[in-house]
């Protein structure tokens, strides 16, 4: 009797913790929000042209340079895929990020739970949950509780609702094998499926899971054409899952095809370029403000991800990269 009252005590434990969120959510107290700053090694892994490439160590140094206290790591190569990382590697890695007095904010897993929809015969969306699985293993591995995931891109000829259920089937696999290592898995309104923050309050709700929440950035509704207010809205309506941020400004260039036999131009989509932090079209002193009203408990993770104002020398980078820290000290 004794024995099996032992057990039922620790399976009880493992239920209540399983139903905690390994984040912590707004607490609605503006006075609990502290600006806690972490660089996203995508920044410098040399996607965008010109940008400069650095290893994951190079990256966690520059990191601390420039005086970043946390630091969220791109899941896929050049950077941490856990195809070039072994039980010693990560060891290894966790040890210098340590030694540095970083903190691992998360990683960034790259997701499309709607990829492959067109040839049904091939478990794309079981496949895709079980990387999120080995990412998870991997964070787990490097000390945090944190996977960075997307939703899915909308394809062409399918229906809407099909692809929808295959990112909430995606999201429920992912989320479960995640939950083995005690892992949270946030989502980011990046991809077409839930961008709007009407949409992914909803699929949230649907998954129902309490490690999978939202990492919810203002680019995203800004390029919508959602308004200051309509912004503030949405970190409104995202409180109950709003796990993490990520931040990047940009500014929009206009874009146009000339029309010969009308002697004129017809508009087309503008492309946008980043630019330092406060300098482009992002309302960043509401969502910020917003933040704190609601008692954000999360990190502020910058990214420099696409082509940069300025140029991608290392000179210019480091640069974009300090203007944030500087700019985030007047929400202290």
């Amino acid at each position: 009797m004794k024995t099996k009252l032992i057990f039922c005590f620790f399976l009880f434990i493992i239920i209540l913790t399983t139903d905690l969120p390994a984040q912590q959510l707004p607490s609605g107290n503006p006075k609990d929000f502290k600006v806690k700053t972490c660089l996203h090694s995508v920044s410098y892994m040399g996607v965008w042209r010109g940008q400069p490439l650095l290893t994951v160590d190079q990256f966690l140094v520059k990191a601390k340079e420039l005086g970043y206290q946390g630091v969220m790591l791109a899941a896929k190569r050049p950077h941490l895929s856990p195809h070039d990382y072994d039980k010693v590697a990560r060891a290894k890695l966790k040890a210098k990020i340590d030694s540095l007095g970083l903190s691992l904010v998360g990683l960034a897993g790259y997701t499309d739970f709607t990829a492959g929809i067109d040839k049904p015969g091939i478990p794309n969306v079981e496949i895709q949950a079980a990387w999120v699985g080995e990412l998870a293993e991997l964070a787990s591995d490097l000390g945090t509780k944190v996977v960075r995931v997307f939703t899915g891109y909308e394809r062409p000829g399918i229906p809407y609702d099909k692809q929808y259920a295959e990112v909430v089937n995606g999201l429920k696999m992912a989320g479960k094998l995640a939950a083995k290592f005690g892992v949270t898995l946030v989502v980011q309104n990046h991809h077409d499926i839930a961008l709007h923050h009407d949409a992914m309050y909803w699929l949230l709700k649907e998954v129902n899971l309490p490690n999978v929440l939202a990492g919810w950035d203002a680019w995203s509704p800004a390029l919508e054409g959602l308004s200051s207010e309509e912004m503030r809205q949405s970190i409104l309506k995202m409180k109950p899952f709003l796990a993490q941020t990520i931040a990047a400004d940009y500014v929009r260039q206009p874009r146009f095809s000339y029309v010969n036999d009308l002697t004129n131009y017809s508009a087309l989509q503008p492309v946008m370029r980043a630019t330092q932090m406060g300098k482009g079209m992002i309302d960043y002193k509401t969502w910020f403000n917003t933040l704190k009203e609601i008692g954000y408990q999360g990190w502020v993770i910058y990214e420099m991800c696409e082509v940069l104002e300025g140029g991608g020398s290392m000179e210019n980078m480091d640069r974009t990269a300090k203007v944030f820290l500087d700019y985030m000290k007047q929400f202290e």
